[in-house]
C-alpha cells in the first residue's frame, strides 16, 4: 500500500488522541472544527482503517490508533528534526567543511581564515588535510574532502577549478652567505652553491626544475617538510628556493631572501572541487571566504 501522510494529519492525530475532543484539539492544530474533522477523515481514510471511536461525550482510538500512535510520534520528530537540521544548515548554524590543501598554505594561510569563519559560523565544523596537490585531489576525487588548494590544475571536465593567487619563488639563504649581498638572483648565481632541496613529489620541486631545466642544481639534501628546510638553511648546510607564500616560515634573523628572476618560475594555486558535485552551503561559505581573502605573496 502506498501511503501519502502529511505532518498536519499527524499532528491531528496525535492532538486528537491526547486531548479527546475535536474542538480541543482543532484549537490547538488553529483549525476550524470542520477543517480540523476533515484531516482526521483524510488519515483515516488514506490508512484504510478507522483511528477513533466516536461518541457524544468523548473519543478514544481504536485498537488499530492505538498501535499507530507511536510511530506516529516517531515519525513526526523524524521529520521535525530533519526539517530543524536543514534549517541549520541553511542558516550555517550547522554542518561539517573538509579541506585538503598543501602544507604552506595550511600552516600560513589557513589558520587565520579557518580562526574568522569559526567566529562568523562556531556552530560549523572545519576539518583540514595537509599534504601535497596529487593527494589533495585525490581527496577530493573520492568525497574526503568537500574542495582543495592546490598547485596543480587538473584540466579535465571532472574539475571546477578557480584561480586562488599567483606565487614567485625567493632564494633563501644565510645572511652571511654569498648570495646574500645580491638585490635579485637568477640561474648563474645559483649554480654551483649546495642545494636543500623538496622531494621531487612536492609542487616546489616540480615548478624550480621545469623552470631551470636543462641546469641542475648541486643538490646536497632532499627533505619531505618546510621546517626541514628551515633548519637545513638556518645552519648552513645549503640555499633553497622556495615561493613567496612559504617565506613566513623563514622569519628567522639569521636569514634572508631574495627575488628569484627566472622567466616563468611562478606557481599558480587553484581551488578545485569535482564538477560532479555541488558544495553544500557551508563548504560554499568556506569556498567564498577563500576568494575574498586570497592570500597575499609578503
Amino acid at each position: 500500500m502506498q501511503l501519502n501522510l502529511s505532518t498536519r494529519q499527524l499532528r491531528a492525530f496525535l492532538a486528537l488522541a491526547e486531548l479527546g475532543s475535536f474542538t480541543r484539539a482543532a484549537h490547538r492544530c488553529h483549525l476550524s472544527q470542520p477543517a480540523f474533522s476533515a484531516v482526521v477523515r483524510g488519515l483515516e481514510e488514506a490508512l484504510g482503517a478507522r483511528l477513533f471511536e466516536r461518541t457524544t461525550r468523548h473519543v478514544e482510538l481504536t485498537s488499530e490508533g492505538r498501535w499507530l500512535e507511536e510511530p506516529a510520534r516517531r515519525l513526526l520528530a523524524d521529520v521535525e528534526a530533519i526539517a530543524s537540521g536543514l534549517g541549520d544548515r541553511v542558516a550555517l548554524r550547522r554542518g561539517r567543511v573538509t579541506v585538503a590543501a598543501l602544507p604552506s598554505l595550511a600552516a600560513g594561510w589557513i589558520p587565520g581564515l579557518f580562526a574568522a569563519f569559526r567566529r562568523e559560523h562556531p556552530g560549523i565544523d572545519l576539518a583540514l588535510h595537509d599534504t601535497l596537490s596529487d593527494a589533495c585531489l585525490a581527496l577530493v576525487r573520492a568525497g574526503t574532502a568537500d574542495f582543495a588548494v592546490a598547485a596543480t590544475n587538473p584540466g579535465s571536465p571532472e574539475w571546477v577549478t578557480q584561480v586562488l593567487c599567483r606565487d614567485r619563488f625567493h632564494l633563501v639563504c644565510r645572511r652571511d652567505h654569498p648570495l646574500a649581498r645580491k638585490a635579485r638572483v637568477g640561474v648563474k648565481d645559483l649554480v654551483g652553491h649546495p642545494f636543500v632541496h623538496f622531494s621531487r613529489a612536492s609542487s616546489v620541486r616540480q615548478h624550480l626544475e621545469a623552470a631551470l631545466a636543462p641546469q641542475a642544481m648541486a643538490t646536497v639534501l632532499e627533505v619531505e617538510h618546510l621546517t626541514t628546510v628551515t633548519g637545513m638553511v638556518e645552519e648552513g648546510v645549503g640555499i633553497t628556493v622556495v615561493p613567496a607564500l612559504t617565506l613566513f616560515e623563514f622569519e628567522r634573523g639569521s636569514l634572508v631572501n631574495r627575488p628569484v628572476a627566472i622567466p616563468g618560475l611562478s606557481r599558480t594555486l587553484y581551488l578545485v572541487r569535482r564538477a560532479d558535485r555541488s558544495l553544500s552551503l557551508p563548504a560554499k561559505a568556506l569556498y567564498d571566504l577563500m576568494l575574498r581573502r586570497k592570500p597575499r605573496a609578503p
